[in-house]
């Protein structure tokens, strides 16, 4: 049978309790015995003072303890007397304390088994030299006596061996009762911890069965799949990051979709105007010449141009481009590129504008090759989407430890929802669909992994012109 993780940690919480309770309950009996013990050896090291005092009395009487030794009787009616509560059946005492008999016959009267098993059994009469006078048992030599004094002189020692066990029945019956109590309380004890140990563990891992049940929806592909936090400690912060996680996910699918989505578009359009080409040849509705074969030539072109952003596109997001980084200048790579697109935008009647540092070039780390192609599709895209007559400015400064190229163009500009949506992949905005001009729409995401690559960032927003700012920083060399 395999254990699940509640009835483990009910089972871990559930020993630990047990133990703690069982450790407790074994000292608990331990101390009760121990403290019971010395607690009627003190009382009987009372009863040892009384009958210390009636010894000294006889001796001063006696002058000797010739007397207790030849009448044995006489040593049991002291022990006696000094044990109030354990005097013989039928005895009373007088006001000065000594017992008082309604009959002769209870002066013979053996003294009852409870105090001969506590007291004489156990007690030791040595003289003044400690040797032993009266002793039923073998007074060890070590042994702590009381001393008794006649006339500030030492006439002799009592003493009492303590009790090694509890034998009486009532003393043992307080005991059993005493540990019966401690069982019933661990017991209880035990169910106690066991409830709160189960409520407990399921409370524990009610989060975790929450997060298997939306694991497992989130394994087959129900990425919509959310777990509540009802708390801040691990499990809520756990619960958090599958959400984070899940909405990552969610994301990363959807754009997946629109991905697949966006390349069947941008292919379906070539194709089929290919298709229609050809198809139209075959049929003989059109004559094959140079404006057919322009046309095809274009299309193909236009396909092969997408094919290739698409390639570039996967490299960079796998880090599969190749990049060759050494110390460069970077005004020289952005002059090298504007001087390319200069007849072009002449064409168009855009006027380019370049600003480059006077003073010193601005250096960084970088591979010249892909830094070139960042500049020329920018350049590329500000052709494309810049009206006749617009302009193009482009500034290069040194900023502390990074680099700056700023791209501004003139109309038509782009709404601030486009603008956060420029270096998607296959993100065209609306007015510029026609793919007679406008590209593939992955220039800018090249742009964007491009920069990445070099540590850099790139943004987009509203240009003082009317159309784009495109803003580019670098970290410079050294940084």
């Amino acid at each position: 049978m395999k254990l699940g993780v509640t009835h483990k940690l009910f089972l871990v919480i559930l020993a630990a309790a047990g133990l703690a309770v069982v450790s407790s309950a074994l000292i608990m009996h331990w101390s009760l015995g121990r403290g019971f013990l010395k607690y009627v050896n003190a009382v009987e090291k009372t009863g040892i003072s009384r009958l210390a005092g009636m010894l000294e009395d006889n001796y001063r009487k006696e002058q000797s303890w010739d007397s207790l030794q030849q009448r044995p009787e006489q040593w049991r009616r002291l022990i006696a007397e000094s044990l109030p509560e354990a005097n013989p059946p039928g005895e009373e005492r007088r006001q000065d304390g000594s017992p008082q008999h309604h009959s002769g016959g209870d002066r013979d009267k053996p003294l009852p088994p409870r105090m001969v098993r506590h007291f004489n059994q156990r007690l030791f009469l040595l003289d003044a030299e400690r040797k032993v006078l009266i002793s039923n048992i073998e007074v060890p030599a070590d042994n702590a006596a009381t001393p008794l004094r006649y006339q500030g002189k030492v006439v002799g020692y009592l003493g009492l061996l303590p009790r090694t066990n509890i034998s009486d029945a009532p003393q043992l019956r307080f005991l059993k009762e005493q540990k019966l109590a401690f069982a019933l309380v661990a017991v209880v004890v035990v169910l106690v911890a066991g409830i709160l140990s189960l409520i407990l563990a399921r409370r524990m891992t009610q989060p975790l069965s929450l997060l298997t049940k939306a694991t497992h929806q989130l394994a087959a592909g129900t990425f919509s799949a959310r777990v509540p936090v009802k708390s801040h400690d691990e499990l809520g912060q756990l619960a958090n990051d599958f959400n984070s996680l899940a909405l990552t996910l969610e994301k990363s699918e959807l754009a997946r979709r629109q991905w697949v989505a966006d390349i069947s578009h941008e292919l379906r359009t070539p194709l089929a105007i290919l298709r229609g080409e050809l198809e139209a040849l075959q049929d003989g509705i059109r004559r094959s010449g140079p404006d057919t074969f322009n046309s095809l030539h274009g299309e193909v072109l236009r396909l092969g141009r997408l094919v290739d952003d698409l390639y570039q596109v996967s490299l960079s997001d796998v880090g599969a481009l190749t990049y060759r980084k050494t110390e460069l200048a970077l005004d020289s790579v952005l002059r090298e590129a504007v001087g390319t697109y200069l007849p072009q935008f002449s064409s168009k009647g855009i006027s380019l504008e370049l600003s480059l540092p006077a003073k010193e070039p601005a250096a960084l780390y970088g591979d010249p090759e892909r830094l070139r192609q960042l500049f020329s599709n920018l350049l590329d895209n500000a052709l494309k989407y810049t009206d006749k007559g617009g302009r193009l400015q482009i500034t290069l400064q040194r900023k502390e430890r990074f680099v700056t190229v700023d791209f501004q163009d003139s109309t038509p500009g782009v709404s601030v929802e486009e603008l956060n949506k420029l270096f998607e992949r296959l993100y065209r905005v609306e007015s510029s669909r026609n793919r007679s001009t406008g590209g593939a729409g992955l220039g800018l995401t090249i742009c964007r992994n491009i920069v990445e690559a070099h540590n850099g960032c790139i943004s987009a927003e509203a240009s003082p012109f009317g159309g784009v700012w495109i803003r580019i920083e670098l970290p410079g060399a050294g940084s």
